[in-house]
């Protein structure tokens, strides 16, 4: 888990949700621009009952009422949010990998 003062208030607010795993990369150095202490690039792989009987959506936008003021506050810091969420039954102990950067530099 990062441990950055952006990620620290993601983690804070996902609590919410009692998840049995939660998993949060900050993944800006993958990115081009990257300074560091950069927090703009989020990797979340989440499990909780909270996403039973929900769809992708309704599981994204659960979370993303939670983190939105985050998002959005301090500049729009936040530019991107992979999510990976799961129900207990579903997770199988690993998130995809994350792709490369379009814009990264090589």
């Amino acid at each position: 888990m990062s441990t950055t003062p952006t990620a620290d208030a993601l983690h804070a607010e996902l609590q919410a949700l009692v998840p049995q795993h939660i998993e949060l990369i900050n993944e800006s150095i993958s990115h081009a621009g990257y300074f560091e202490g950069k927090e703009s690039h989020f990797k979340l792989t989440i499990v909780s009952d909270a996403f039973e009987g929900k769809r992708l959506v309704g599981r994204h936008q659960l979370i993303y009422g939670l983190v939105t003021p985050l998002l959005t506050s301090q500049g729009g810091q936040v530019h991107a949010l992979a999510i990976h969420a799961y129900t207990p039954t579903e997770w199988q102990g690993q998130s995809p990998a994350s792709p490369l950067c379009a814009g990264q530099n090589k």
